[in-house]
């Protein structure tokens, strides 16, 4: 097995070597000023990653939206990855996740106060949520747009995985970063994620040497929390269900189309052993034949107590599937992810924040400021 991987990887060097020279020269376009990055008179924060997938943008995106939506209001921009729709649209109560992409439908649901839009030209998009009203936008979140250089954000953030750190990772297709390694250059602020909570000071030190930030740049480490098991269709089952709940017997087909299900099975198989993975793709496009898998596989479990576990943005693209069996409904729960800064930073991290949107809101005596963001 390990000497067929070697082989491919051998063909795809190459392959690597041309794609980094691609993405290479269109920075440096941008670096020198022949492609133009455009500035916004409104606070923009970019949440993305060098990799493909897999970091936790959008449990870090609604960590802002948390942070923020007391007393700002704020819109979050998307490209809508995999939906079934063109164009920018505006999410509405009647919007899908089909229509509008599995992410930002997850965030409308959560938070249905906030607007949430989506357009490939996230300047075209950004444009369009500068002229709403009734209120006025006061802050727009850039969800995975760190490659999208076209527009000059007031911070970017730079998401890495613990796991897979993005030192330690290769230009596709060999690896799975979407640029080099030299991008994290453009970051404001490098947040480590999925960190273990227990996580040791001297490793906070190793990881620190090994990105090798610039003095500028802020480092943190974040953890994710786990909250209760949420009914995907609480017209069926209205109970909320404690992770701890889970018996030692209890039976769990844990459904994933995420880059890395890595964490959440881990977390799941801390209460029960019984645990059937299954695993599709990143933003999988759930068939009808999937469909049917799934029934299968949950027959399959043995026992009198079991239970269907998926991540939220799974449940986003399960919940309105015409092939979703009826019989599941009442068995199928969401985990939902919250984000907590270690280290004692949370305080710092968010003041950083609060402070920059304040400063630069379109109604402050800042306004004028076309200054980048400075920690």
């Amino acid at each position: 097995m390990e000497e067929s991987r070697n082989r491919l990887n051998k063909w795809l060097y190459p392959v690597s070597m041309l794609y980094g020279a691609v993405i290479g020269i269109r920075n440096k376009l941008f670096d020198w000023g022949f492609l133009r990055s455009k500035s916004f008179d409104i606070p923009s924060i970019c949440i993305g990653n060098l990799s493909v997938g897999g970091t936790g943008k959008t449990p870090h995106a609604e960590y802002l939206i948390k942070l923020l939506r007391a007393e700002f209001q704020l819109a979050v921009l998307s490209r809508g990855y995999k939906r079934h729709s063109r164009g920018y649209l505006l999410a509405t109560a009647d919007s899908s996740a089909s229509s509008i992409g599995d992410e930002p439908y997850q965030i409308k649901t959560k938070f249905p106060n906030i607007r949430v839009a989506v357009d490939e030209d996230r300047c075209h998009g950004i444009e369009k949520l500068r002229k709403l009203n009734d209120p006025a936008v006061d802050l727009i979140l850039l969800d995975d747009a760190f490659q999208h250089r076209y527009v000059k954000a007031g911070i970017n953030i730079l998401l890495t995985d613990y796991h897979h750190l993005f030192c330690e990772d290769k230009l596709l297709p060999v690896g799975r970063l979407r640029e080099s390694i030299n991008g994290k250059n453009r970051a404001h602020i490098v947040i480590v994620t999925k960190c273990p909570a227990d996580i040791k000071p001297i490793d906070f030190n190793i990881i620190s040497k090994q990105l090798n930030l610039y003095p500028y740049q802020q480092l943190y480490f974040s953890t994710f929390k786990y909250g209760k098991l949420t009914p995907v269709f609480p017209e069926v089952t209205e109970k909320k269900r404690d992770l701890s709940s889970l018996k030692a017997d209890e039976r769990v087909l844990l459904l994933t189309g995420i880059a890395s299900p890595a964490t959440i099975a881990k977390e799941v198989q801390t209460r029960t052993s019984h645990i059937d993975l299954l695993s599709f793709d990143d933003h999988h496009d759930f068939s009808k034949q999937d469909m049917q898998l799934i029934k299968e596989r949950f027959e399959r479990l043995d026992g009198e107590k079991k239970i269907i576990i998926t991540t939220e943005k799974d449940a986003a693209r399960l919940i309105h599937h015409p092939a979703l069996s009826n019989e599941l409904k009442a068995y199928l729960y969401a985990l939902p992810i919250e984000v907590r800064i270690l280290q004692n930073q949370q305080h710092i991290f968010n003041q950083n924040i609060i402070g920059y949107v304040r400063e630069n809101r379109r109604n402050s005596s800042f306004s004028k400021r076309k200054d980048a963001y400075k920690p």
